[in-house]
């Protein structure tokens, strides 16, 4: 197999002028623009709007190239386009060559004949989304008039990407262009489809089933040859005689090294090459994946409550912690393997052992999957479906069907990939949502014949080892009451999008939540990048535009009243804002794992954002932390404490996610805001493997009655060689009835190799104490946390986790400087 890159500098002008511009591909319209500096910023102010008019017009996408002489010499050549957006012809040599209608497609055209040595010319004209969803007709008594919140009105027409077309969290940008690789593919006498490794676990080896496909233009045999590299580089290989285009091939793997994921032990990966050779033994094709050996998947065993819905890895059930994740940018090739590696990372230090790919954005690349298999990540992988209701007819349902397949033999074989899901939310929402409801019914059968039928089929013949699950959230199917809570997974949004008080989640035990959360506005940093002073009020234009949900503003004030006082200035807004949703999440999860066994996972909405916006992110556009990506470290820890606080009544809990035996002390006190001792008792718990277990409860009445505005309990976890791993505090009081000192908080810095160390004393209880810079953004060990002690606090900071996203920001050389540019502050300081 030879491969040449189109890849590259290519000419972009829109139809009906002569005006070209430069662009890179992998690339869009959007990001030519940029570069060559011939648009405005569409994240700044409102000029989101001005930008989506753009893609009124369609788009010509060109370029000239030579032909390696070796390519030319193949007997085939084909033009694989890995991600065109979206609706395309494509021409070679001012000849139709084929179309394309998915961006999350492959594309393979066969384009022998169609090339010279040199002089050649690729055109490919990318069609108006707007005009085509716009223009596009229903079939008989298929109307629809549901609309996604934020979306543009039939974004469900076009196989793109539906958060580009807007979304509760998404800027409405529908970019086009050539997204993903597009390179020149040739080959002689056959050529391998991807390959299917079946795991067969034994109690001391594992057997791998290789099943190898191909497209022979020989009628001659070859020998296909599979090679096995294990983690410490050792090599053992078989061979097998292809006649027909296909031959299954069995290796055995002794003492394998056994994948866990992040918190269960070591991730090691394996090599599996595939080559297929001539009689003569010359290669002609490969194949090269990394695997892991691992058994994965979903335990929907029947208990006293209902049915589970349990990840069961190496036999194993454990408890699922993560958040969802939704495209890192709105213009998609801006999406870089920095940023992937920069958000699984983040998901590494916040202790998350899984993730869950939203189903309104796209597949995501290779690189994705192959850093959650080093980083022992799970993937719950939904299909990209939506919150839509779809027409099928035959044209819609072979576009999907392909889309399916080469995504499906595409991951299949990663270590990382836990299940793959129908689509987000339409199940619940023809069950629950009148605005679904009221549609035909004819609409309603073809979501059973997409979902219940199809894609089944497909998992069936391609990926039959991996877990599908239908729809989420869901019991199972078939519009059996999706949202019970005994059966399947559930998504909650009564706290947050109902306004319900966050201490509801507490009446709610969910066999595995995998959606719910909180909205917070970005740093001050983060909201100058897309404002200018005069838009920085809550309900300003601009403001709310870069808050797509309805009433967010509103909604997220009610919150803050309920708690918190009224902030001082626009800066202590966002702050706040961020407190309220890492307490809300941080509750909800603590619940969680306190109902260990009736609940076994959580996946909060959301990890990260696609533009700089107000969302229910952990983690804003730029790559800031929020308060909750800090607080998800403590309470997605392997082994957590938590309290629980009815009244003047605390318990306290320890739950252990390990497959260890654990051993905590815990101390658990009374304290007034001047550190003043009321009461303090010890304890020594052992902690099984997978078990959650309270440790004490206590009834403070006696001791806070007429001081339950000036009193803290606090509860320390010290492991059996003296080491505080975690700390856990509660007050009696909303923190707005608080009788709060403006104890002023001293440190110090010390630099030392590749990290420095921020040494912090106060007189006095801080609540939610946040370090920031200057100018400089960093990632702290630590960060809204409680000063409880007179004794000192030490934040780590490694050098390697300090960046300079502000133009102009200076690079920090030494402590001194760091210490200057160092700010903190705690809840006292915000009104």
């Amino acid at each position: 197999m030879i491969y040449q890159t189109l890849n590259g500098t290519w000419l972009i002008n829109e139809k009906g002028s002569e005006a070209y511009v430069e662009g890179k591909v992998p690339g869009s319209v959007l990001s030519a623009l940029l570069m060559q500096h011939r648009l405005q910023d569409p994240f700044y102010g409102l000029n989101e709007y001005s930008a989506k008019e753009i893609f009124r017009s369609d788009f010509y996408f060109t370029r000239e190239f030579e032909v390696m002489p070796e390519l030319m010499s193949q007997e085939r050549i084909y033009l694989c386009c890995k991600g065109i957006d979206t609706l395309a012809k494509i021409y070679i040599n001012e000849m139709p060559i084929g179309r394309t209608e998915n961006m999350h497609r492959t594309y393979y055209f066969n384009i022998t004949g169609y090339l010279r040595p040199v002089g050649n010319r690729i055109t490919i004209e990318i069609d108006s989304p707007l005009e085509y969803i716009e223009n596009i007709r229903p079939g008989l008594n298929k109307s629809v008039h549901f609309t996604p919140n934020g979306c543009i009105e039939g974004n469900q027409r076009l196989r793109k990407s539906h958060s580009m077309l807007g979304w509760s969290h998404a800027a409405q940008l529908p970019d086009c262009g050539i997204w993903r690789s597009i390179d020149l593919v040739g080959c002689s006498y056959i050529k391998l489809d991807e390959i299917e490794i079946i795991q067969h676990h034994e109690k001391k080896s594992v057997t791998l089933e290789i099943n190898v496909n191909a497209e022979m233009f020989v009628n001659e045999p070859f020998i296909i040859q599979a090679e096995l590299i294990s983690p410490e580089g050792r090599i053992s290989a078989i061979t097998e005689t292809m006649i027909d285009g296909h031959c299954t091939m069995s290796m055995e793997v002794e003492s394998p090294k056994i994948w866990w994921p992040n918190g269960f032990g070591e991730h090691p990966l394996y090599t599996v090459s595939v080559y297929a050779l001539d009689m003569n033994g010359n290669q002609w094709d490969s194949k090269t994946y990394r695997i892991g050996l691992r058994t994965i998947s979903i335990s929907r065993e029947t208990d006293e409550w209902g049915s589970e819905f349990c990840l069961k890895v190496n036999g194993v059930k454990i408890f699922a912690m993560g958040a969802d994740y939704v495209p890192e940018d709105s213009i998609y090739s801006f999406i870089t393997k920095e940023k992937i590696d920069y958000l699984l990372k983040a998901c590494v230090r916040s202790n998350f052992n899984m993730i869950r790919v939203w189903g309104g954005g796209y597949y995501p690349s290779d690189t994705f999957y192959d850093l959650c298999d080093e980083y022992g990540i799970i993937v719950w992988q939904d299909l990209m479906f939506a919150d839509n209701i779809y027409e099928l007819n035959e044209e819609f349902r072979k576009n999907i069907e392909s889309e399916i397949i080469d995504n499906i033999k595409r991951i299949r074989s990663h270590a990382s990939l836990g299940l793959i899901c129908g689509n987000s939310g339409i199940e619940s929402d023809w069950v629950y949502d009148e605005n679904f409801g009221d549609h035909s019914g004819t609409l309603k059968d073809d979501y059973r014949s997409i979902f219940e039928e199809l894609i089944p089929d497909i998992m069936e013949k391609y990926a039959p080892s991996v877990f599908y699950w239908p729809s989420t959230p869901s019991s199972g199917g078939n519009f059996s009451n999706p949202a019970n809570e005994d059966y399947g997974d559930s998504h909650y949004w009564g706290v947050w999008k109902n306004g319900e008080p966050i201490d509801n989640y507490y009446d709610h035990k969910m066999r595995f939540c995998s959606e719910y959360g909180c909205l917070s506005y970005p740093s001050i940093k983060t909201v100058k990048s897309y404002t200018k002073e005069s838009d920085r009020n809550l309900f300003s234009e601009v403001m709310e535009s870069h808050v797509k949900e309805e009433n967010a503003g509103g909604r997220i004030m009610q919150y803050i009243s309920r708690e918190f006082l009224y902030p001082k200035d626009f800066e202590s807004l966002l702050y706040i804002t961020q407190i309220v949703q890492g307490l809300a999440v941080k509750k909800a999860v603590e619940h969680m794992r306190r109902n260990r066994g009736r609940c076994m996972g959580s996946l909060f909405w959301q990890l990260n954002d696609s533009w700089p916006v107000a969302s229910c992110s952990s983690i804003d556009y730029y790559g800031r932390f929020k308060a909750l990506q800090y607080m998800a470290k403590g309470f997605y820890a392997s082994v957590a404490g938590s309290i629980y606080r009815e009244g003047n009544t605390v318990s306290v809990y320890v739950q252990n996610e390990t497959r260890d035996i654990e051993i905590r002390r815990v101390r658990v006190s009374l304290q007034t805001f001047e550190f003043r001792l009321l009461h303090e008792v010890e304890y020594e718990v052992e902690i099984k493997p997978f078990e959650a277990v309270k440790v004490c409860e206590m009834n403070y009445t006696p001791f806070i009655e007429g001081l339950e505005n000036r009193v803290f309990m606090e509860a320390v976890f010290i492991d059996e060689d003296g080491n505080v791993v975690s700390t856990e505090t509660e007050v009696f009081v909303p923190y707005k009835r608080l009788m709060l000192d403006l104890s002023s908080i001293s440190y110090s810095v010390i630099e030392l190799v590749d990290e420095y160390v921020i040494r912090m004393m106060s007189g006095g209880f801080a609540a939610f104490v946040e370090l920031d810079l200057k100018q400089a953004d960093a990632i702290f060990s630590d960060n809204f946390f409680h000063l409880t002690s007179k004794r000192e606090k030490a934040v780590r900071l490694k050098k390697s986790d300090i960046r300079y996203l502000q133009y102009g920001a200076p690079e920090i050389q030494n402590g001194y400087e760091l210490e200057q540019q160092l700010v903190i502050r705690s809840l006292k300081d915000t009104f």
